[in-house]
């Protein structure tokens, strides 16, 4: 059986930071995500946190590339 889910993380700690930026994200954009069942969220306010997320990842990643030089 091949368990290839986007939603895995191999390493235990990326699992935890992950979570934890999820959170921060949330709280940021005024999603009341919780630890728990989110169920009675609606896919858009999800979707903001997802969508949210790797807009920050790719920001973080460009700063890194600029000072860089």
């Amino acid at each position: 059986m091949n368990n290839t889910s986007s939603n895995k993380t191999s390493v235990p700690e990326a699992k935890s930071a992950m979570n934890k930026f999820k959170m921060e994200v949330a709280n940021e954009i005024g999603v009341p995500l919780s630890d728990g069942y989110n169920g009675n969220l609606t896919s858009a306010q999800n979707g903001s946190v997802g969508g949210y997320m790797v807009k920050k990842m790719i920001e973080a990643q460009e700063r890194e590339m600029a000072s860089r030089g």
